[in-house]
């Protein structure tokens, strides 16, 4: 009898010890994030053991892991199996991340089917990201699903109500457009300014627009030039280069060619045409910054490469000319080396929306020698 008690008293001990590991490993996959930073296999140990017993949120983790190389080594294949595991059983943030990786063909074959497929399943569960990445599809007519705006509208209404910023602005710029629903400018502008509000550049940068061409508001430019600086302070390229553009023309600001200088500057180091167009002006002219040929000529050269044949391209080209004729030959091989080994520096910023139509090349002005 004594032996039996002691048997279940061992077993009792056991489950216990069991059940205090599990939940260590919970406490350390939870806080994996902060755990990767100084004890990585501690926490990949972690995920990993609670992932092999069927709990979604650590499958979830562990997919990360492997997505993103945090802690392990990057590995889609890996990824997109506990993806799988954890999507099958209803992870919404799972299901979203599955679609990428079939929409991508990231760890799997590419597949349009199987992305619709999950990326459906995670927007019926109201995930926001997912919602509005059905919104994308729709209207641009991919992954497997022929265009259609308002099918398009609906998904991003759905998640813009839910306060995701992309998606209203993606909203704004369907009643901007009169894609899927009348052009309606005062509503465009109404989901422009809640994205604008939680930091979503380019409805930043559309409601800059919108007052710098008055369009659905009255005419302001030092509105326009607010708006700009929001989004140009982030990063994103467009808002740069027409906030140069404003302070080169005095427009909402005292004119500034220092600080139109250094707009340009930020948006052509990350190969915006507009930009390297009118850098290579002021460098020319000397506006804002010291007079330099070699310089003026390689922006100059770049703006040509990077537009789309037409007016744009050609004038980049005839300030080529001009410039060319004001040098050595020593220089002007240094203008072309520059030119040839330049690499663009783009900037991450927040948002994954497209510009709105009638971007910066078209609405900047283009100052010549």
């Amino acid at each position: 009898m004594i032996h039996v008690w002691l048997a279940a008293l061992a077993a009792v001990i056991a489950v216990g010890s069991a059940t205090a590991a599990r939940a260590g490993d919970a406490e350390n996959c939870k806080n994996a994030e902060a755990l990767l930073k100084s004890n990585p296999k501690k926490a990949v140990s972690a995920c990993t053991r609670l992932a092999d017993h069927g709990e979604a949120w650590a499958q979830l983790n562990l997919a990360r892991m492997y997505d993103e190389g945090n802690g392990v080594s990057q590995d889609y294949a890996v990824a997109a199996k506990w993806y799988h595991k954890a999507a099958e059983q209803g992870d919404a943030e799972a299901q979203y991340n599955l679609f990428a990786m079939y929409h991508f063909g990231q760890g799997v074959k590419q597949d349009d089917e199987q992305a619709l497929k999950w990326l459906q399943k995670a927007a019926d569960q109201k995930l926001s990201e997912a919602q509005r990445g059905l919104g994308l599809l729709y209207r641009d007519g991919r992954g497997g699903v022929s265009q259609d705006y308002g099918v398009a509208m609906t998904w991003f209404k759905k998640a813009a109500e839910q306060g995701n910023p992309a998606a209203q602005s993606n909203l704004g710029q369907m009643y901007a457009d009169g894609q899927g629903v009348p052009k309606d400018d005062s509503e465009a502008l109404k989901w422009y300014r809640k994205a604008a509000a939680q930091g979503e550049v380019t409805a930043q940068y559309n409601i800059g627009q919108r007052y710098d061409d008055g369009s659905g508001v009255p005419k302001d430019d030092a509105e326009a030039v607010k708006w700009y600086r929001k989004a140009a302070e982030q990063g994103y390229a467009p808002a740069q280069l027409n906030l140069g553009v404003m302070y080169h023309d005095a427009e909402g600001v005292p004119q500034d060619y220092a600080e139109a200088a250094k707009w340009y500057s930020r948006a052509a180091d990350q190969g915006t045409a507009g930009a390297q167009f009118n850098l290579g002006v002021v460098y020319y002219l000397g506006q804002g910054v010291q007079r330099d040929l070699v310089k003026a000529e390689m922006w100059s050269i770049l703006a040509a490469e990077a537009s789309p044949p037409g007016q744009h391209r050609d004038n980049a080209l005839r300030n080529c000319e001009v410039m060319a004729r004001e040098m050595t030959p020593a220089q002007l091989a240094e203008a072309q080396r520059l030119a040839r080994e330049w690499r663009p520096h783009p900037i991450e910023v927040f948002s994954l929306h497209l510009p709105a139509a009638g971007t910066a090349d078209g609405s900047a002005t283009e100052p010549t020698p």
